[in-house]
């Protein structure tokens, strides 16, 4: 059968396939690859965790974490994150702290979405995809998240959503303050940051420490 005969009988039939369109680059994602942070807030990974109420309700975790500090920069817990809540933690923090220069992120919806894309734009914050089925290219938040099921999440019984907020939060200061960690030379994330400001000439860094 020769490929005129095919190809009318594939119109005839409808069988034509859909092209698919090529995914275009997002104005904000990184085209190089890492290189090792020197100081705090110089890049950030963040990513979701799910977990259930005694109910059986579901609801998940925004957890960003400091490469440099090993800091729990902020853990946002709600039944629904999707990529605008992302954007409005986000905004927040830059208020508080100031914003990283690369933030290192999975390829889902909330974070390969128009939303953040606009606001790493806008915001001058590069977002680093790592490539999918690649957890270990977000060792940090990936070894975060282990602790953070571990030692919160799989330890309590959450009656509501409140309850969760409230015991995530005290678990995420609990984590900063004395939780010692070796890759800091024993010392806590609160610890690394305090000492880094005093040894530190800290003139031009965009961020401050949480009183």
């Amino acid at each position: 059968m020769n490929h005129k005969r095919t190809e009318r009988i594939y119109k005839e039939e409808r069988l034509s396939l859909k092209l698919r369109r090529r995914k275009t680059k997002k104005v904000s994602e990184l085209r190089a690859p890492l290189v090792p942070v020197e100081n705090p807030n110089e890049r950030w990974s963040m990513d979701f965790i799910h977990a259930r109420l005694m109910d059986g309700r579901r609801f998940k975790s925004l957890t960003i974490v400091d490469y440099c500090s090993r800091e729990s920069v902020a853990i946002e817990t709600d039944t629904s994150l999707p990529g605008i809540r992302v954007v409005r933690v986000l905004d927040r923090l830059k208020e508080t702290r100031g914003l990283p220069k690369v933030v290192v992120v999975d390829n889902g919806p909330e974070f390969s979405g128009k939303a953040l894309d606009d606001w790493a734009w806008r915001n001058g914050v590069k977002l680093h995809f790592i490539d999918p089925g690649k957890p270990v290219q977000n060792a940090y938040i990936e070894s975060f998240n282990a602790t953070f099921r571990r030692d919160c999440l799989n330890q309590n019984w959450f009656y509501t959503l409140q309850e969760a907020k409230e015991e995530i939060e005290k678990w995420r200061l609990d984590y900063n303050e004395y939780r010692p960690h070796s890759s800091l030379e024993g010392l806590t994330p609160d610890e690394f940051m305090k000492q880094f400001l005093t040894t530190q000439n800290t003139q031009g860094l965009n961020f401050q420490v949480a009183q």
